[in-house]
């Protein structure tokens, strides 16, 4: 009677052991069983392949083994990162640091006349002075031919001049920035960084060199003086250069010719010329030229005839028809070596007699 381990027509025949001995030698461990896994065909499939009864399966991995992978992932971007960031900081050629605008350096020359100031209709004034062949308000302050530069387009050039042009007109030509009644046309066009010392300036005017008023735009005292004729009469030039691969800087040197009269007087009375020769030197970057805005690194203005005495650097106080520069109204002698004395409160120059219409 067979055990119930022998198969059910019991040991074969002629085998030692029932045949056990012959396979025990080979070992078939896990790993082996795993690689070897076969699946049987489905019957459709076994139509198909008659030769073909079986199909290995491939065999799971051990979970292990996919995190190597994963690891040189992470190894490859940490060191890709790194070379990145060593590069950036070992560039020389980034791109430059936002920075402020520089406050804007403020210089204003009163003129005075060595006699008295000629009188008369403003088209005889006009037409008997150097400012005859002057063009007449913004048509005065005309755009060079421009080009590009290494750094700037050719359109960022012009969007430049006509910023500063902008500044030019709304400063020394707009009539209620003449008259004191705003300031708001040229205080628009200012980099943001520069409005505290514009405002300063126009509240607390002084003669610091940083918050004279008059660099800044030109005001008349509308008690004192008014236009006798709205014709202002301007000629200048404009330059350009760029001063770095991110700045662009235009220089505008102009003179101003106005035809004022006595605010208390009747508009026919006789009318005087004052005139303001102004240099402004601009500054642009990219932001600026994108927010149509402007930085002003320096103004001078010289402006006349006026007394040398009285504080001109926040609204500007011309001498009318007939008037004279007092006696102490002309420079002062001045001794470098005397250093106990103050500083001199303002700088002042005599207007030369061929400024002044002829009579």
């Amino acid at each position: 009677m067979a055990s119930r381990g022998d198969p059910p027509e019991g040991t074969p025949e002629g085998l030692p052991g029932g045949g056990e001995d012959e396979y025990r030698s080979v070992v078939f461990d896990e790993a082996f069983v795993r690689a070897a896994r076969l699946q049987e065909f489905s019957a459709s499939e076994r139509m198909g392949e008659p030769a073909r009864a079986v199909r290995s399966v491939p065999a799971v991995r051990d979970g292990r083994s996919g995190s190597r992978p994963t690891v040189l992932l992470v190894l490859l971007i940490l060191l890709a990162f790194g070379t990145a960031l060593y590069l950036g900081v070992r560039n020389p050629y980034q791109p430059p640091a936002d920075q402020r605008a520089e406050p804007l350096r403020t210089t204003v020359v009163p003129l005075a006349p060595r006699g008295p100031v000629v009188g008369g209709t403003p088209e005889r004034l006009f037409g008997h002075s150097p400012a005859a062949e002057y063009g007449v308000g913004a048509a005065g302050i005309n755009l060079p031919l421009a080009g590009r530069t290494s750094h700037f387009a050719e359109s960022q050039v012009v969007t430049a001049l006509s910023i500063a042009k902008d500044y030019l007109v709304a400063s020394g030509l707009e009539p209620d920035v003449l008259s004191g009644a705003t300031v708001r046309p040229p205080r628009v066009l200012l980099d943001p960084d520069q409005l505290e010392q514009f405002d300063r300036s126009v509240e607390t005017p002084t003669n610091d060199g940083r918050h004279a008023l008059a660099a800044w735009l030109v005001r008349f005292d509308p008690r004192e003086a008014v236009l006798a004729d709205p014709g202002v009469r301007v000629q200048g030039v404009l330059h350009y250069e760029e001063t770095g691969t991110e700045t662009l800087d235009v220089l505008a040197d102009h003179t101003y010719t106005y035809a004022l009269r006595p605010a208390a007087q009747a508009p026919g009375a006789a009318a005087s010329l004052f005139t303001v020769h102004r240099v402004v030197r601009f500054r642009f970057d990219r932001d600026d030229l994108r927010m149509h805005r402007a930085e002003l690194l320096t103004s001078t203005a010289e402006a006349g005839p006026q007394a040398c005495g009285p504080d001109s650097t926040g609204t500007l106080r011309p001498l009318l028809a007939g008037a004279r520069a007092p006696d102490g109204g002309r420079p002062p002698v001045t001794d470098p070596y005397a250093t106990a004395r103050p500083a001199a409160p303002s700088l002042c120059g005599t207007l030369a007699p061929a400024a002044q219409p002829s009579p």
